[in-house]
């Protein structure tokens, strides 16, 4: 066979699946409100792209933290490529719920558009700042907690997009929790930071740091300090050392509640922390297989989900938010002290474990309170414009 057969006999079959893809969408592609509708195979393939938009991003924002532990940030690095690869079909996907209003009610509408806007603002404010000011010696600084939450926007606005138009099946609750897994990685990413500057400091104190000499001389000159421990320490932990032990012990252990409320399965929290943190445990070597650095991965959280699981066997509402406040914190403390002495954790403040626990319970109780305040999934509305009969692409 020669070279043009053989690419002719390649091609046709993917113009074949393009036609067919096409044929396929073009009748859908109809101006409708939100809540209209939706034909199974259609919720397949939009959150499907949701999916895959959503590792893309995340997988770029792992490499991206590891990246700029290394080398001086470049806008064009490889990480945010592939970040923005993710953006692209973010954007796709939110105008294709504003046009035709399927897959998503109005509350997920406007929390998927409201996501969406407020990171593509956060961009270019994250690069004027950076031109401005040079690197931002923390994870936490505001043109990342902005992207952050344009982020959390999006994610919420799907998962509750899911909630309402997914059909029923064994794949309902399991993409939910997905989607948790998603919020919860965007939620944990600034405390990356404390992850990777503990083990950057300990690179300095055996004499073989991880950054480049060129990030490390970049950085003690925008600090205006000689390169030493003393800015190598205020490079790799800038914030102090109550905020990773409260993050975890308080926003992330709301998550893990809010996930098993919602996805309402046994150990939906255990398991969405579990998927997290073996996540971060496999990133972790190709990451150093790669030349990068290397993180503190957060084993002890598995601990609090548990916690978070174990509570919820308890059917009373003030005693299972008051009692979980208790063991969470419990968990998030004793299985960082834990791994601080089995393994290596960021530096953190046991004194704040009250104040830890008292907003835990707040907030479950007002999580509790909203939820069962909200009416549950039902069916959408009827739509006057009903989704037309097509079949689902094939291959």
């Amino acid at each position: 066979m020669n070279e043009g057969t053989r690419f002719k006999t390649t091609a046709g079959p993917v113009k074949g699946r393009v036609t067919r893809a096409v044929e396929w969408a073009t009748p859908y592609w109809t101006r409708g409100s939100a809540g209209r509708e939706t034909p199974p195979d259609l919720v397949r393939v939009l959150y499907t792209g949701w999916i895959v938009a959503f590792a893309l991003k995340v997988l770029g924002a792992s490499w991206d933290v590891s990246w700029h532990f290394k080398w001086l940030r470049d806008d064009l690095a490889p990480p945010h490529l592939l970040n923005s690869a993710g953006t692209a079909i973010v954007v796709a996907l939110t105008i294709v719920h504003w046009y035709t209003g399927y897959g998503v009610d109005r509350v997920a509408q406007r929390l998927i558009q409201w996501g969406t806007v407020v990171f593509l603002v956060a961009v270019p404010l994250d690069l004027i700042n950076h031109r401005v000011n040079g690197l931002d010696i923390t994870s936490w600084s505001p043109s990342h907690m902005l992207l952050y939450i344009g982020t959390a926007f999006m994610i919420a606005g799907v998962a509750r997009g899911w909630y309402v138009s997914a059909p029923e099946g064994r794949s309902r609750p399991v993409i939910l929790g997905a989607f948790f897994v998603y919020f919860l990685e965007n939620l944990l990413f600034p405390s990356e930071h404390q992850e990777y500057g503990i083990l950057e400091l300990a690179s300095w104190d055996r004499g073989t740091p991880y950054a480049e000499p060129s990030l490390i001389n970049f950085a003690a000159e925008q600090m205006g300090r000689a390169v030493d421990r003393g800015m190598i320490e205020k490079f790799s932990l800038p914030v102090a050392d109550w905020v990773y032990p409260v993050w975890y012990g308080v926003a992330a252990v709301l998550v893990l509640v809010a996930a098993r409320k919602l996805v309402g399965l046994r150990w939906t929290a255990t398991a969405v922390a579990a998927v997290y943190v073996t996540y971060r445990a496999v990133i972790w070597p190709l990451l150093v297989l790669g030349g990068f650095p290397p993180s503190a991965v957060p084993f002890f959280l598995v601990i609090a989900a548990i916690c978070v699981d174990v509570a919820f066997l308890i059917p009373w509402t003030f005693p299972r938010a008051v009692l979980g406040a208790v063991l969470t914190t419990v968990g998030v403390y004793g299985g960082l002290t834990l791994q601080d002495r089995v393994l290596e954790a960021p530096p953190f403040l046991m004194a704040s474990a009250p104040i830890a626990a008292a907003a835990v319970a707040v907030t479950w109780l007002a999580f509790e309170w909203w939820h069962s305040r909200t009416p549950r999934r039902g069916a959408v509305a009827p739509d006057p414009t009903p989704a037309p009969a097509t079949d689902p692409v094939t291959s």
